[in-house]
């Protein structure tokens, strides 16, 4: 269920660049937001803001309102789980400490993923990766790029399948913090904690609704509401829940690659009635009053 947002105000929370695990470099993926209409664009690259000043740069260029973003893992009872981080100070110590802590623990999973990927003998595969990555630490996408370069597999969905998916060699685990720790992380910075995509951890309803209690609990605001790729059973079961626990909505396209039009910038549903707007709550409020999504 994704439609288009309304041309005048059209706001995409949730996007990723090669300063992560997307596809494109930040100054490409400013230019394809604006060529989707896209006005308002939060950059949440995994863990790291190191693509945000390129990102800015071009769209102060070319006509797009930048909002910091970043999406950072955590633990929920044994479980990853993503926060994204919105509107925080970018210059705050004590976040940008806690964001290479983030960082170092990627590149370490990232030469976890090489050396268990011994197996496909592919020269410089982490070096090979990052390349694909931009020079910032590569994830598995970036890893599945090269082996189909190299011929190991045929497409990215086979390097998956066969190497890189669920319960794979190169699905590596890595340690991160506590949820209640990450959400203390943003909050101390000014941000907002946003809870990302609900439905995509594979909990069950009962589970879900521990988990976004426990996240408001620990201090976060929001939730993402409407995101790429869901069904519109999804969509009101987390409004619902959004308006339960009495938290403020946001949305995304969580894109990552052109290419699939289930994730693109700019598409996401319309948000639900009586859910008020996380970005009315930036420091520099957004839209108008009463504005209630697309």
């Amino acid at each position: 269920m994704t439609i288009t947002q309304e041309s005048s105000f059209c706001i995409d929370l949730h996007c990723h660049s090669t300063a992560s695990d997307g596809a494109l470099s930040p100054e490409d993926l400013v230019s394809r937001a604006v060529e989707k209409g896209v006005t308002h664009l939060a950059l949440t690259d995994h863990d790291t803001v190191a693509g945000f000043a390129r990102a800015t740069a071009k769209a102060e260029a070319i006509g797009l309102s930048m909002i910091s973003g970043t999406e950072l893992s955590c633990v929920w009872r044994s479980q990853t789980i993503h926060i994204v981080g919105l509107d925080f100070d970018l210059d705050n110590s004590a976040f940008q400490a806690a964001l290479e802590r983030q960082n170092a623990n990627r590149w370490a999973r990232a030469r976890a993923i090489s050396d268990k990927l011994s197996n496909t003998r592919i020269d410089d595969l982490l070096d090979k990766a990052t390349a694909h990555a931009g020079g910032d630490v590569p994830g598995r996408p970036h890893f599945a790029r090269v082996l189909v370069d190299e011929g190991v597999v045929k497409d990215p969905a086979q390097a998956f399948k066969r190497h890189l998916g669920a319960g794979k060699p190169g699905d590596v685990k890595a340690f991160w913090p506590e949820l209640e720790e990450v959400v203390h992380w943003i909050v101390e910075a000014g941000g907002v904690a946003v809870l990302a995509h609900p439905r995509k951890y594979r909990l069950t309803a009962t589970k879900l609704r521990a988990l976004v209690a426990d996240f408001r609990r620990a201090g976060g605001r929001a939730m993402e509401v409407p995101t790429s790729g869901q069904s519109s059973g999804d969509l009101g079961f987390l409004a619902e829940l959004c308006r339960r626990e009495k938290l403020l909505g946001s949305q995304g396209s969580d894109f990552h690659f052109p290419g699939a039009p289930w994730c693109e910038l700019g598409r996401i549903a319309k948000m639900p009635d009586g859910i008020e707007p996380v970005w009315h709550h930036f420091k520099t409020p957004l839209g108008q009053a009463g504005y209630s999504g697309a």
